[in-house]
């Protein structure tokens, strides 16, 4: 019989990185188990996905997301451009603190205000006893009579008026008869202050006289950033911003004129 090789009975010692390994190891719990999902059909409920571009969105959410794109695609004149430069989040926050502090009065308390004028009146008083408040003041119409006026000390235009023909023209008004004015976000937050669903404009004429200090400095600021700057604004067109296929295209077509001239070069 041919001899048995010594090394057949004998183990092979374990790796040292095995080793450590296997001493690291810390016990499991035997109470929280492992129990990998399987999102097979009719198994575990499947993770949230983001679907909506599968949704059909209503008419209004599309058209206005179209427009937008419309708005990025074409060359937009000045005059439509200028509505884009908001005020800064800052300003429009001091902004509506003021507006909110001057808010017109709603049904209830004009009702009551005038039948408080009419009692003093009836029992022989002058009448003067309750002032009419110090509002901002709303309306196409009126805020072009102050305007015009020179009355309106601040006129405050919403970006996004539908039709935007209603107030393309204001900040041109405005400029030539040296009234401030500012653009901000939106028209429903502007209507919300005059208890209106949207309003397309708004306008001071006086403030109260622990607000004027603060007014005055917003004012400036909205001078330095609309007033002094129309002439520049109306120089700048908008839009023109192909999309990202396009914009692939027109470098694989650049690439290719530039391969084409360094051949030519070396020729």
């Amino acid at each position: 019989m041919p001899a048995k090789s010594k090394s057949k009975g004998k183990k092979v010692a374990p790796a040292p990185l095995a080793v450590r390994k296997a001493a690291g190891k810390t016990p499991k719990n035997p109470l929280f188990e492992k129990r990998p999902r399987n999102f097979g059909i009719g198994q575990a409920v499947q993770p949230r996905r983001d679907l909506s571009r599968y949704v059909k969105w209503p008419q209004y959410v599309r058209l206005q997301r179209q427009r937008k794109i419309l708005l990025q695609r074409l060359k937009v004149p000045p005059a439509l451009t200028q509505f884009t430069r908001t005020m800064d989040k800052n300003m429009t926050t001091q902004l509506l603190k003021i507006l909110n502090k001057h808010r017109p009065e709603d049904r209830a308390q004009k009702r009551d205000r005038l039948n408080t004028l009419a009692e003093s009146k009836a029992e022989g008083g002058s009448g003067e006893t309750t002032k009419k408040p110090i509002v901002v003041k709303y309306g196409l119409n009126h805020i072009v009579d102050l305007v015009e006026s020179k009355k309106a000390t601040l006129v405050v235009i919403a970006h996004d008026v539908e039709p935007i023909e209603l107030v393309v023209w204001l900040p041109t008004l405005c400029k030539k008869m040296d009234v401030p004015y500012c653009i901000v976000k939106s028209k429903a937050r502007l209507g919300k202050v005059v208890h209106k669903k949207t309003a397309a404009a708004l306008a001071f004429t006086t403030v109260k006289s622990e607000d004027k200090p603060e007014f005055a400095k917003l004012v400036q600021s909205v001078r330095a950033s609309y007033n002094d700057k129309y002439d520049d604004v109306r120089k700048v067109w908008g839009g023109g911003i192909l999309g990202i296929k396009s914009q692939h295209k027109e470098a694989k077509a650049q690439k290719a004129l530039a391969a084409e001239e360094a051949k030519r070069m070396q020729v």
